[in-house]
């Protein structure tokens, strides 16, 4: 259950950052759909790389110029590239939960022997929506058991975590009356102080 409320967090976190990019729009898609990125561009680029990641950390598909197309492994089997350079859509099929994220169309072009990166159009954030966390997100999925479930989840967990707090503050409770009983110095009795010389005196003034 935790690790499917992390990817919902993950997947909203995304989705307001998308937000906040004007070049990038929104797709939402269910587990085992598809997907077709469009990148486009204006100038004749040496070549397309499709990007994953807000820092644009993994590559998914480097295109070069005459066509030829190197495929990340992971996404060997369910990627088909159409069209041609610098215009091509890209067609990711059985996407997963892992597939969540922002991709971005990379082109990269040579002026005056220097090369020159630059974002295309057709950059997106997928946010691909399995069962349990698609009433996060879109309330029109019928999701009234997971709902129940996830409620019933939240309480449990609540009573747990508080149960445990109560018997810890016992504990220490008991641990620190021990320790304060055990630490204080024991009285010890007072004896009372004769003076010999001064009662043999007394009995002797008696006589």
């Amino acid at each position: 259950m935790l690790s499917v409320w992390l990817r919902c967090i993950t997947s909203l976190c995304l989705f307001f950052t998308a937000l906040n990019a004007k070049e990038t729009h929104v797709a939402f898609k269910d587990v085992g759909e598809q997907i077709t990125i469009q990148c486009r561009s204006s100038k004749p680029d040496r070549s397309l790389s499709l990007m994953k990641g807000l820092h644009e950390e993994s590559q998914i598909l480097h295109r070069a110029s005459n066509g030829k197309n190197t495929i990340a492994a992971h996404f060997e089997n369910r990627l088909e590239v159409n069209g041609e350079m610098p215009n091509t859509d890209i067609l990711i099929k059985n996407l997963t939960s892992e597939d969540t994220g922002p991709y971005w169309c990379v082109y990269k072009s040579f002026a005056k022997s220097m090369s020159e990166e630059k974002r295309g159009t057709g950059s997106m954030l997928l946010v691909v929506r399995d069962v349990n966390c698609a009433l996060l997100i879109d309330s029109t999925q019928p999701c009234e058991l997971t709902n129940k479930s996830l409620i019933l989840g939240s309480v449990v967990i609540s009573g747990a975590v508080l149960l445990l707090i109560i018997l810890a503050f016992f504990m220490w409770y008991i641990f620190k009356s021990k320790n304060s009983r055990t630490s204080s110095p024991s009285k010890k009795p007072r004896h009372a102080t004769t003076n010999d010389v001064y009662e043999d005196m007394r009995g002797t003034l008696r006589h």
